[in-house]
Parts: C-alpha cells; sequence; structure tokens
C-alpha cells in the first residue's frame, strides 16, 4: 500500500504542555509538534519560533497570558522553515530576529517552501488563510548577538550549520537553559532535507560545550535536567550520523537514490522508526544525505513539485 505524502495522514490533534523551565522560561510543546519557547522578563516577553499560522499561535498566547501580561517585544526565528515561523505576525512583536543566513534562505527559498510545507502538513496549516505572507526579520546579526531583557542576559548564537545553514539557538547563560531549535530533537525525526550532514554533529559539540542544564529540542519534550539534553544531543547525532554514514556507503559504490533509500529506511527503521514523523522525514532526509555525498555541497530547493516527485519515486517503490 502506497504511504500517504508526508503528513498528510497525521490528522490527529496533540495535548499542548506548558512546562516552566524557571522564573524565566517556559516550554510550549505538543506530543511531537513544532516546539516555541517563551522568555519573560521585566523588560517584557520573547518568543522562540513562533508556530504554524497566527491562529495556532494564539494558543501560545494564550499561555503566555496565563504567567504574565508583559508585553511580547520579540520574536527570535531559529531558522526559515514555514512550520516555525508563519505564525509571527499574531505576537505583535516590535522586533524580529533572525541570523543573517535566515534571511538569506527566505530571500532564496520562503516562498517555495511556504508551499511545500503547506502540503506536507495540513493539519497544520488548517488556518492557513490567517497568514499574511512570508515573515521577514527586522533584525538580523550574524554569529552572535546579545539582548538585555533588564538585566536578564540572552543570547542568541550561530555555532554551525546543521539543520539548515541559518540555524540560531537561544541562549540563557544565567540559568543554563538552551532553546536549541531543530538542531536537536527528542524522540522525534531530525528533518534534514535541508541540512549540512557533515556540520551538524560539530554543531552539537558546541551546544554540549555550553553545558545546558535544561534545552527545549524543536520537537519533542522540554529536557529538564543535564542528563536528559546529554540524551537529546546523543539520540539526535546518532540518528543524523547513522543516516549519513548509510547513505555514503550506498553512494559511494554508485547505488541510485532509490536503492540507497530502501536500505537506509531499512536499516533505521528498528532503531528509530517509532520516532514521530519518522516516515515523513526519511524520504525528503535520504535525498538530501545523497545530494551531500555525492554532488550538492548546498541543499536544493524544496518545492510541492520536486516533494511529489520525490515521494512518488521513493515510496513508489518502497
Amino acid at each position: 500500500m502506497t504511504k500517504a505524502f508526508a503528513s498528510q495522514a497525521d490528522l490527529t490533534e496533540k495535548t499542548v504542555s506548558f512546562d516552566k523551565l524557571s522564573d524565566n522560561a517556559w516550554a510550549y510543546t505538543a506530543e511531537g509538534d513544532p516546539n516555541t519557547g517563551i522568555v519573560v522578563s521585566d523588560a517584557g516577553v520573547l518568543v522562540a519560533d513562533a508556530q504554524a499560522t497566527p491562529v495556532m499561535a494564539q494558543d501560545v498566547i494564550r499561555r503566555i497570558r496565563g504567567v504574565t501580561d508583559r508585553p511580547i517585544t520579540t520574536v527570535v526565528l531559529t531558522h526559515y522553515h514555514a512550520v516555525r515561523v508563519l505564525g509571527a505576525s499574531a505576537y505583535g512583536a516590535q522586533q524580529i530576529i533572525a541570523s543573517e543566513d535566515t534571511r538569506d534562505l527566505i530571500v532564496e527559498r520562503g516562498a517555495a517552501d511556504m508551499k511545500s510545507e503547506i502540503e506536507r502538513f495540513p493539519r497544520l496549516f488548517r488556518a492557513v488563510e490567517s497568514v499574511p505572507g512570508l515573515t521577514w526579520p527586522t533584525i538580523t546579526f550574524k554569529g552572535e548577538m546579545t539582548l538585555w531583557m533588564g538585566s536578564l542576559e540572552v543570547k542568541l548564537l550561530q555555532l554551525g550549520r546543521g539543520h539548515t545553514k541559518g540555524d540560531t539557538v537561544v541562549w540563557l547563560p544565567q540559568q543554563k537553559i538552551l532553546f536549541s531549535g531543530d538542531l536537536v530533537e527528542f524522540n522525534a525525526t531530525p528533518y534534514a532535507g535541508d541540512a549540512y550532514f557533515n556540520d551538524w554533529p560539530a554543531t552539537l559539540d558546541a551546544i554540549a560545550a555550553l553545558k545546558p542544564e535544561k534545552l527545549v529540542p524543536g520537537r519533542g519534550p522540554a529536557l529538564m535536567n543535564a542528563a536528559q539534553v546529554a540524551e537529546g544531543l546523543a539520540s539526535t547525532r546518532a540518528f543524523v550520523s547513522e543516516l549519513y554514514a548509510a547513505v555514503r556507503q550506498g553512494a559511494a559504490r554508485g547505488a541510485p537514490l532509490g536503492e540507497v533509500y530502501r536500505e537506509t529506511y531499512a536499516t533505521l527503521k528498528p532503531k528509530y522508526g517509532h520516532w514521530v514523523i519518522f516516515d515523513h522525514c526519511l524520504p525528503f532526509d535520504v535525498s538530501r544525505a545523497y545530494d551531500e555525498a555525492t554532488q550538492h555541497r548546498d541543499p536544493r530547493i524544496w518545492t510541492a513539485q520536486r516533494d511529489k516527485d520525490l515521494w512518488a519515486s521513493l515510496e513508489g517503490q518502497h
């Protein structure tokens, strides 16, 4: 039986958790759906990743209003993917901050990515009519930026490429709390269709070097102690490394993408098949890994049509 495309068959509502990490930090998580981080200070509220639509963002705002009435001043985009950024307009923030690399990706491929992701994730984009268009940062930075929210120090760090070339983490050094975006997942499959497989492990090393004691991954539950953080970093690294090793092995002997996909799927399924969106991610992940291992150093642009062509070619023979 042919698998439903991407997440088109995933129509089950998820249960939201809103977990307090400290007096200043909360995690909005939903059983493997995209997470949002919240930082509350005397100077206002920062939101890390905005949800897929303004309608979905309203639930985040409702949770924020349950703990503070301070204004939402800042939205940080950890990267450019539509499912993370298109809800930004709901917050009415004074500033939307992203890395320069993330803005470059929005310029280059934001419109194509928006159309692609709306078709991949129909449940998350059910209220797509509420999206006013692409989300554009009002402030960009390169490498590192420090925000002082009253006396609370918030660092925005580009620690290296991984999930995308523009990945940013939000780091609270005084409290050792980190919001990783999709550089780290927990019990959820890393999406690597726009990834840099060679770079990703070193970027995880850079996160580990900060010694975070709590971490909010891109998907999955908040990691509430150093042991859980270490497990999240290790499992993300293992998935990325094992997938790339399997693909490189096939590519090195000249095997075509379809054959490499079938072999890699069979290799990873027993260990990772229970993770959220495993079947959704694998065709895109293996395709990108094959590209990187053969001829494309940088990720090619995904379009709605390229998505469907890939899915038909790989899942039609799987």
